[in-house]
């Protein structure tokens, strides 16, 4: 498996602020979400390091959607953002919020430069817009990898060591849809594999949600260079327009079956009760299977709530990752 790359430079922070930062994260547990903090307790939220967890934290870009595709932030001003307002030094982009850009050398030189600055760490783009790689049409799915091409390449220049994409189809047929995404998957994962980069699928609706289909394709291809990232939260296997989601598969067996071949680990959040824990997702439970699995890469916060603002969504979040993470060593 390709090795994800070091971060070009160590967050350190003095150990009385972890201990404070820590300290703080305790003493706030049962004072409801993140928007009922004081001041200083969120100043501790953000200074709080990761150091001596089992894992690391990133912040994936959707977290900020709202921000970004209001105009009220700037791609360019991401990885700024993640480091100064979070205390967070490892980012994952979506490409749609420079969708233009994936050709634009200096503009990518920008993005680049401005990460550097800021001692953050560029981990992948998320690819959406592009095509299905599990398109059974063979000039569907022929044209989603070519589509790709552009951002394998900006993702290397850039210094990540992935690009996520998505294993969609139209055909309702799961073993067509396997077969084809074998196909997809194992063609743009060659071009990656040149350029040293890795392509992993994230769990992100159809058969991409069945976390037993999705394994099933990564033994079949067996590539070093082809993963999975799984997400905690998006298990809708078929979504209907009227009802939303009419079949769900098991979040924990779903992360469970992809940890094995994980590049990059999501912690989807929407909302928390009083005590700071995620309602949909059992974040203990959850992170038990990815440690378990021996994963010690990031786990990017991917808020995507409503009613927290989005800092104070990904302030949570953090919240819990780090108390969470404590607890288990």
């Amino acid at each position: 498996m390709i090795s994800m790359k070091k971060s070009r430079r160590k967050f350190i922070i003095d150990s009385g602020h972890l201990a404070l930062g820590l300290g703080l994260l305790g003493l706030s547990a049962c004072n409801g979400s993140t928007n009922n903090l004081s001041e200083e307790e969120k100043a501790a939220i953000i200074t709080a390091s990761d150091a001596g967890l089992f894992f690391k934290i990133s912040l994936a870009q959707w977290s900020l959607h709202r921000a970004l595709k209001s105009g009220k932030m700037d791609n360019l001003d991401f990885a700024a953002t993640a480091k100064n307002k979070f205390g967070i030094t490892a980012i994952e982009y979506v490409n749609q919020f420079f969708k233009d850009k994936a050709q634009d050398k200096g503009y990518l030189n920008d993005m680049k430069m401005r990460a550097m600055d800021n001692g953050v760490e560029q981990l992948l783009i998320m690819i959406d817009g592009e095509g299905g790689l599990a398109e059974t049409d063979d000039y569907k799915r022929n044209r989603a990898v070519d589509n790709h091409y552009k951002w394998v390449d900006a993702a290397k220049h850039l210094g990540c060591h992935s690009i996520r994409v998505n294993a969609y189809t139209e055909n309702p047929s799961m073993e067509e849809a396997a077969k084809a995404a074998v196909h997809g998957l194992g063609k743009l994962g060659e071009y990656a594999r040149i350029l040293g980069m890795n392509v992993i699928v994230e769990n992100h609706g159809g058969f991409s949600s069945n976390g037993k289909w999705l394994s099933d394709v990564m033994k079949e291809i067996n590539e070093s260079n082809i993963g999975t990232l799984p997400d905690f939260g998006n298990f809708c296997t078929k979504w209907e327009s009227e009802k939303g989601c009419a079949e769900m598969y098991d979040r924990y067996q779903g992360v469970t079956e992809m940890m094995p071949y994980a590049f990059a680990v999501s912690a989807k959040s929407n909302d928390f009760d009083k005590n700071g824990n995620e309602t949909n997702t059992d974040y203990m439970k959850m992170l038990k299977i990815v440690k378990d699995a021996g994963y010690k890469g990031h786990i990017g916060i991917e808020y995507e709530g409503s009613k927290l603002s989005e800092e104070d969504g990904i302030l949570a979040t953090k919240k819990l990752l780090l108390k969470t993470g404590k607890t288990l060593g």
